[in-house]
């Protein structure tokens, strides 16, 4: 527990700390794993739905947070297909991004973007600037390992991180675990059906020494709430249980999930798509998990 302890600690002194007020509206996505159209690529089944609610999201003025694993960095070795893929939802983004709506977070697939200068590398293969203040324009973004939302008038808040901080082999040896994935792991899943080992999201043994050694460090920290992403199984506790949030993934099957926080109350979404009474299929959203006061969690 020690190493994960120190990371999460780590983490937890450095997020970017941004204000919760009363009427603050946010929505956390994790895990699309944006891949290049490919069999492999497990978000493009749900490449209408996310569209759908990230419109929609923007258009009622919500802040978008997205918290790692946006692309598929380990399986592929260039960004360029991957942003021509999924042009108009980059286009999305920037919408947020230009409105001052939008914080991104790296995870372990996506880890290469904790280093700035690598981040641009990889934006280089979509448009090369042609002089500094193309630079400033592109290149603004940043990605941050975590987020601190702090409730104002107070110094209570929600720790937001993508959680592969309490995967070590994830988190300190990630380069080790792409590698396997990109040569070995994927190939042996798809003729053999031999799921990855190193992927808590497809071992259940791994997803619950995540969350515990996450259940742990909360315990630790007087009970301080985190919302994470990583293992792509939703959680949502009741007021009086440990308070570790998961906002699930954006590659289920035929849905994806997230958590909202509004009016400072946090609740558990999914969208999907459904057939009306007149077999017109629309895409909806509901609440897996009811509105709940944050106050309740501390």
């Amino acid at each position: 527990m020690f190493a994960t302890d120190f990371i999460i600690d780590r983490a937890y002194k450095n997020a970017l700390r941004i204000p919760l007020k009363k009427d603050s509206k946010f929505i956390i996505f994790s895990d699309l794993h944006k891949g290049k159209n490919n069999p492999a690529d497990d978000f493009r089944q749900n490449r209408k739905l996310y569209q759908f609610a990230l419109q929609s999201y923007f258009d009622q003025g919500f802040t978008y947070i997205e918290a790692g694993d946006g692309v598929e960095l380990w399986e592929n070795t260039s960004f360029a297909p991957i942003y021509y893929t999924y042009e108009t939802v980059f286009k999305l983004l920037k919408n947020f991004y230009t409105s001052g709506r939008l914080y991104m977070l790296w995870g372990n697939h996506d880890m290469v973007f904790r280093n700035p200068r690598k981040a641009e590398e990889f934006f280089y293969q979509i448009h090369k600037p042609k002089n500094q203040q193309d630079i400033e324009r592109l290149f603004g973004l940043k990605f941050y390992e975590s987020l601190f939302l702090e409730i104002e008038n107070s110094h209570k808040g929600i720790l937001v991180l993508h959680g592969h901080q309490a995967d070590y082999l994830n988190y300190i040896h990630w380069k080790v675990s792409r590698f396997f994935v990109r040569y070995f792991w994927r190939y042996m899943q798809k003729w053999f059906g031999i799921k990855d080992p190193t992927s808590p999201a497809k071992n259940h043994k791994s997803l619950t020494r995540v969350e515990k050694r996450l259940n742990h460090w909360i315990a630790k920290n007087q009970n301080q709430p985190v919302i994470c992403g990583h293992t792509h199984r939703p959680r949502f506790p009741e007021p009086g249980n440990i308070p570790l949030f998961n906002d699930g993934s954006c590659v289920h099957p035929g849905s994806i999930t997230g958590i909202e926080i509004v009016n400072q109350q946090i609740a558990l979404v999914k969208w999907y798509e459904s057939a009306d009474k007149n077999r017109e299929k629309k895409i909806v959203k509901v609440n897996l998990e009811d509105p709940v006061s944050l106050f309740n969690y501390f």
